[in-house]
């Protein structure tokens, strides 16, 4: 997406969480284009955007219309990426090559810029990286795969945090347990961290749908998927 759609993207996918944008609600091109003073290209990008991510549902007839979150599959989804992007941290540290280890120290010194700057959108962008680096340093064609399609349909939920205190900041910190596990090919250690890491982003996300506000949800999360 471009930086426009991007942004627009970030906001819409923010307020669906949130529960701003109700389930069942329409969104519609020409006001979306109004409101956020872009054409309608834009828009059009992002609403399939959101689509692919599970936040709306384009209906024959009707349009495009905020989906009803089912928190059980959700809280199944995040598990998943939990443990196996925990997986990717564990073989990576044994596998990445020299020149891929500083390929990830780069990535996050440009991220360590970004948060002294409040860059949201370079740290974003720069946290895609990172993830993508660690998936590409286990050396297995299929595990990356496979926690590139979570991370992708995850992402909507993910990004939907603009009212975390010191989100950046926290992120941060815990990529520097991550990289500093795996550039001294601790295994173990990089398996916890990058754990602890998306267990606390995961617990953020069912934070946000569990809110008062929000109208009922399709399911309960189960008690152990809410002590992460």
């Amino acid at each position: 997406m471009t930086t426009i759609s991007a942004t627009i993207f970030n906001v819409l996918a923010d307020e669906i969480v949130r529960g701003v944008l109700k389930p069942g609600s329409k969104l519609e091109e020409l006001p979306l284009a109004g409101r956020f003073k872009v054409s309608r290209t834009p828009i059009r990008e992002v609403l399939r955007e959101l689509a692919s991510k599970g936040l709306v549902q384009l209906v024959p007839r009707k349009g495009v219309l905020v989906a009803e979150i089912g928190l059980e599959e959700l809280s199944d989804l995040l598990e998943a990426e939990c443990e196996l992007e925990a997986l990717c941290a564990q073989i990576a540290a044994h596998r990445m090559s020299l020149l891929e280890k500083k390929h990830l120290e780069r990535i996050h010194e440009l991220t360590t810029e970004a948060v002294d700057q409040d860059d949201e959108a370079t740290y974003l962008a720069l946290n895609h990286e990172f993830h993508n680096a660690i998936s590409a340093g286990t050396h297995n064609h299929h595990i990356a795969q496979m926690i590139g399609n979570l991370r992708g349909r995850l992402s909507g939920f993910r990004q939907a945090q603009s009212q975390t205190e010191k989100r950046l900041v926290t992120s941060h910190s815990e990529h520097q347990s991550i990289v500093q596990a795996i550039l001294s090919s601790d295994a173990p250690r990089a398996f916890e961290a990058m754990r602890l890491h998306n267990a606390r982003l995961s617990s953020k996300v069912i934070e946000q749908l569990m809110k008062p506000k929000r109208s009922p949800l399709n399911s309960k999360p189960s008690s152990s998927r809410t002590k992460k």
